[in-house]
């Protein structure tokens, strides 16, 4: 994937077909540090120690529809590559957490890309999970959760054209400030 938001999507993507009914997304671009790190954590159903050993293989799924996984892997390799680091813990019943760490100023990483969609789609089509989503860059940080959203908005979906376009005209408005328009 030539964009760490799409594994973003394929990780969270995972999370909701696990039926975790929260999902948290934290990214932090830290340029001291030289790092980008990415936690995705879930209360979904959890994986066993031996899933946890086998996820990173692209030759197990647990979907039958195919036969290969290649997100995680790829995923798992992209960090890797820019002298990063990528792990998994889960626990069966419990949930599961990825975490991948990059090389911010890495030739060879991939640019974040389009997070802010990545989110917005997620909201919009798992209205029955709850997302937190905190991005943040050198201190500087916003965090959207649809637990408040949904709060304030008293039952109305997140679908409806003006809550929707207010969604992502936050996502992309609160980004633009916490990176000050640079491209991470």
């Amino acid at each position: 994937m030539p964009e760490i938001s799409l594994n973003i999507l394929d990780v969270a993507e995972n999370s909701t077909r696990a039926g975790a009914t929260l999902v948290e997304i934290s990214i932090c671009a830290d340029t001291e540090a030289d790092t980008l790190t990415v936690v995705i954590s879930d209360n979904g159903c959890g994986m066993t120690p031996e899933q946890v050993s086998q996820v990173t293989d692209p030759f197990y799924t647990t979907r039958t529809t195919r036969k290969v996984g290649l997100g995680v892997p790829f995923y798992k390799y992209a960090a890797e590559s820019t002298g990063g680091s990528f792990s998994i813990q889960s626990e069966k019943g419990k949930g599961t957490q990825v975490k991948a760490v990059f090389g911010l100023s890495h030739i060879d990483r991939m640019p974040l890309g389009d997070i802010s969609s990545t989110i917005h789609l997620l909201i919009l089509y798992h209205p029955e999970t709850d997302f937190v989503y905190t991005y943040q860059v050198d201190g500087r940080k916003f965090t959207l959760d649809t637990r408040e959203l949904k709060e304030i908005l008293g039952g109305i979906p997140f679908s409806e054209p003006e809550i929707s376009q207010y969604i992502a005209e936050f996502l992309k408005e609160n980004k633009g400030e916490v990176d000050q328009g640079a491209e991470i």
